[in-house]
């Protein structure tokens, strides 16, 4: 049985390979004609397409990463009060930009002043400006003073919106939390528990099962209440198996316990899935809109076994460079994530429209294809420059 090292370099892999598809359903969504296994399944209609499998294994992935986060904050002799202002400040950065984009969506063109794609290329500007990795070697004042600037611009970006009509205006408000916002709401939890359980496998587990029959009872109507923060659970559920999968890796490997671990990871990838149909005719079907028990663990148990394929093709046999054109999204993740929202904007400033062979069909798929090497082009250009965001 070949060894495994206990640093998990297939994780960053996954990452990439998940953030890459994510840049190409959300472009490939504005593509009409594409085969109906790609695009996001209706939400009563009890299946799910491609793209309904991306956003689960991404919160799964945040759970994986999740245990490494903490323990280097540990060993670098933060101390607990510390780590819960990491937390809740990491937690923050994702929720403020994840309701920020939510309201892009109500933004009103017509009678805010400012036209939508110079509001969405100023609010990026603002997100790199408080959240950019800035190097060690620039001062505190300056890089205060760019956070600061960055923050300022944001206030004044809130205060110039202006959502829903001319009949109906509407501010800022919380229609839902986006992308971000629900990853940064549901680190905010799974991180706290994990911290608190001091990685603790066994707490962990059972805080699993917790948080999966909150989701389960729900969706069958025994629970009919969302608990404030965590709601029904989905998206905690996603983060805390990724967590525990993390943990399992490293007691198995650190105590040479190959087979074990191959056994195990298989197993819990196939049970994941098994129990997602199984309780797909009880529980609402399978729909990620609703976010369903069996949507949660029908791609929580594909994740898992794509990872372990990973983990043999990465730190097993090395092949890490097999993915290398597309690291920039495993390790500029959530740059990757902003940069289409620049990329679109300039696209709309300038007049510029692609031909229609291009919006449709096959030819449609691959502008969507290549709209995601240009965004990962980019991010490869600004890590170059050390322009790159850390949350």
């Amino acid at each position: 049985m070949n060894q495994l090292p206990l640093r998990i370099l297939s994780i960053d892999v996954l990452r990439a390979i998940t953030m890459f598809l994510m840049i190409f359903v959300n472009d490939v969504a504005s593509v009409s004609h594409i085969p109906e296994w790609i695009e996001h399944a209706p939400a009563d209609a009890d299946r799910m397409g491609f793209s309904d499998l991306i956003f689960p294994a991404f919160l799964f992935i945040v759970g994986l990463s999740l245990p490494f986060a903490i323990q280097s904050r540990k060993d670098k002799g933060a101390n607990l009060l510390s780590i819960s202002g990491y937390i809740a400040l990491r937690a923050l950065a994702l929720i403020v930009m994840g309701f920020f984009h939510v309201n892009l969506e109500n933004y009103d063109g017509h009678s805010a002043l400012l036209p939508y794609a110079i509001y969405t290329i100023l609010l990026t500007i603002a997100f790199f400006l408080v959240w950019l990795d800035y190097p060690y070697t620039l001062s505190k004042v300056k890089k205060n003073g760019f956070v600061g600037l960055g923050i300022v611009l944001l206030v004044v970006l809130a205060l110039l919106y202006k959502g829903g009509s001319a009949e109906k205006p509407e501010g800022l408000k919380p229609h839902w939390w986006g992308i971000l916002g629900i990853i940064g709401w549901a680190y905010l939890v799974s991180a706290f528990v994990y911290l608190f359980s001091k990685g603790n496998i066994f707490i962990l587990m059972l805080a699993f099962v917790a948080f999966a029959a909150i989701n389960v009872t729900t969706h069958m109507g025994v629970f009919h209440h969302h608990l404030w923060i965590i709601g029904d659970a989905s998206s905690i559920t996603l983060m805390m198996g990724g967590a525990l999968i993390t943990l399992m890796y490293k007691t198995l490997i650190g105590n040479k316990k190959y087979l074990d671990f191959w056994i195990l990871i298989i197993f819990y990838g196939c049970l994941s899935f098994a129990f997602g149909m199984f309780i797909r005719p009880y529980a609402g079907g399978i729909s990620k809109i609703y976010a369903t028990p069996a949507w949660i663990f029908v791609c929580m148990g594909i994740t898992i076994l794509v990872f372990a394929l990973l983990i043999y093709l990465v730190d097993v046999k090395q092949k890490k460079d097999w993915f290398k054109l597309i690291k920039p999204a495993g390790t500029s993740t959530l740059t990757c994530y902003l940069i289409p929202y620049l990329l679109y904007s300039f696209f709309y400033l300038v007049h510029f429209h692609f031909p229609h062979f291009l919006r449709s069909g096959i030819g449609g798929m691959m502008k969507s294809l290549l709209i995601t090497c240009l965004v990962i082009g980019i991010v490869y250009f600004l890590e170059k420059k050390k322009l790159r965001l850390k949350v």
